[in-house]
């Protein structure tokens, strides 16, 4: 079984927005729903010695997936591809893989009354293209593909990054498989679990470290 999944260089976003701006207009996504969506991380330190960074977040392809676990009806399931996806005719809108999921990357559709979330543009990687997150970023910073193919794209940008450099989102056991390369030179990395809020706004993008 694949292990696709998207591989992101965060010494190269430049937080311009454009993988969540292709994500909502190639799978038609709601105002206010997100399938992915870019987060600032900082600023951090106390001036001038200053570090921030900006962290695209989309459902992370766990190998464990908590969501394919909790529901009910077989409506969150993973592929003959390993691709963790939605089948929102079998949703019955109990939302428990929205609970379920350590990273809220899970949208609720208000017209359809279903749950959905990033599909690695199936549509588009069927037809082989990359997904649409991925040819928008202007900072080649995004990468597609399976981690078991040496010969990938997410494959080789792993192997160039520096061990230590490497990184995912808080494993809750679920195993994550997305990739982020974040290297000292640029910042600190923070888990998700560490951060909070900076306003009060609901859902805010703006993130402060607690103290």
């Amino acid at each position: 079984m694949s292990r696709n999944c998207l591989v992101v260089d965060l010494d190269k976003c430049i937080g311009c927005h454009a993988c969540e701006v292709a994500c909502k207009n190639e799978n038609g996504i709601a105002l206010g729903e997100y399938w992915n969506r870019v987060l600032q991380i900082g600023p951090h330190g106390t001036f001038p010695d200053l570090e921030q960074y900006w962290l695209p977040v989309q459902c992370q392809q766990c190998e464990d997936a908590p969501c394919v676990h909790v529901c009910p009806t077989g409506a969150s399931y993973r592929d003959a591809d390993g691709k963790v996806l939605v089948d929102k005719e079998k949703c019955i809108g109990c939302k428990y893989c929205m609970m379920a999921c350590p990273y809220g990357v899970r949208s609720w559709n208000t017209k359809e009354k279903a749950v959905e979330k990033c599909t690695l543009c199936g549509q588009l990687t069927s037809a082989g293209q990359e997904p649409a997150c991925v040819a928008a970023c202007c900072a080649n910073a995004r990468f597609y593909g399976d981690l078991d193919d040496p010969n990938s794209d997410v494959s080789k940008a792993v192997a160039a990054a520096d061990p230590a450099s490497l990184h995912t989102l808080h494993d809750a056991g679920n195993k994550p498989l997305t990739r982020y390369i974040l290297s000292d030179k640029i910042a600190t990395w923070h888990d998700v679990d560490a951060i909070k809020p900076a306003s009060d706004a609901q859902d805010a993008a703006w993130f402060a470290k607690e103290a």
